[in-house]
């Protein structure tokens, strides 16, 4: 695999996943020892000719002879096409530029609720995506989907419960966002927004872990006590996973009895 040298990767280090992709990178020998540095430590020298607006939106890759920098998805076509030329050829194809460069700011303005890190307030830069209502709104919409069409599946797979559909599947998984957000009027749009998408993260994460159940049970009867206490587990992991956001975004502890009451609620409707 061939090295791309004396360039650097500007990251994240808030960011557990782009944490983890850059160390890939360095590790698979892609870049140098020195190809991989936090935002946050940028020197004086480097803040001059470094985007310091859009570098905490798009990845920022410096060139550190040449002193220029490229920005977001061209900076991760440049690492990978550098020992894959023919994924570099296809990147820049403009159709499929553009749909990975959509792909890419749909992941980089979310990436702080789909896995969200305890921000280090020592440092005196801050690598925090802009608000992006746009792709915020697209990734609540995103999980959404996803949840609803997961649960409507597993649902039918509990014997105890009445034969769902996708509108009641739909209607409880939006039910939540507006329900939990009931307690959070006294707080700016931006937060119960941010709060949401922290929320549907959750319930998209459950859905996965519920997705091997539902997928063997195509082809195979799964007796009613797994399918039971898989869900049970999911949930708990859920609660865990809300619980540790709520801390993360200095949120009222209170959402954690209200996420429960909402799913005790819905139980009761369902059933009646």
């Amino acid at each position: 695999m061939k090295m791309l040298e004396n360039q650097t990767l500007l990251y994240d280090e808030d960011c557990p996943l782009c944490s983890l992709y850059t160390t890939g990178f360095v590790k698979s020998g892609m870049l140098d020892e020195n190809g991989r540095k936090s935002y946050c430590q940028l020197s004086d020298e480097e803040q001059n000719f470094v985007d310091l607006k859009r570098a905490p939106n798009e990845i920022a890759l410096v060139d550190n002879k040449t002193k220029t920098v490229t920005y977001g998805i061209d900076s991760l076509i440049k690492v990978i096409g550098f020992s894959f030329p023919l994924i570099e050829k296809i990147a820049t194809i403009k159709p499929i530029h553009y749909i990975l460069r959509k792909m890419y700011s749909f992941v980089s303005y979310n990436r702080k609720v789909i896995i969200p890190g305890n921000v280090k307030e020592e440092n005196k830069l801050q690598c925090v995506p802009d608000f992006n209502y746009k792709y915020r709104f697209l990734f609540i919409a995103f999980a959404l989907i996803v949840t609803t069409f997961v649960l409507f599946g597993y649902s039918n797979l509990i014997p105890v419960l009445p034969k769902t559909n996708i509108v009641r599947e739909v209607v409880l998984a939006f039910g939540q966002i507006a329900f939990q957000s009931m307690f959070l009027l006294k707080f700016n749009k931006q937060t119960i927004i941010n709060y949401a998408g922290n929320l549907m993260t959750v319930s998209l994460m459950g859905s996965l872990i519920l997705l091997p159940i539902l997928i063997v049970s195509q082809f195979i009867i799964i007796p009613a006590i797994i399918i039971l206490g898989w869900f049970a587990i999911t949930v708990l992991i859920m609660f865990t996973e809300h619980i540790r956001r709520i801390k993360i975004l200095k949120l009222p502890y209170y959402l954690c009895y209200t996420w429960i009451l909402y799913r005790i609620l819905a139980l009761f409707f369902i059933l009646n």
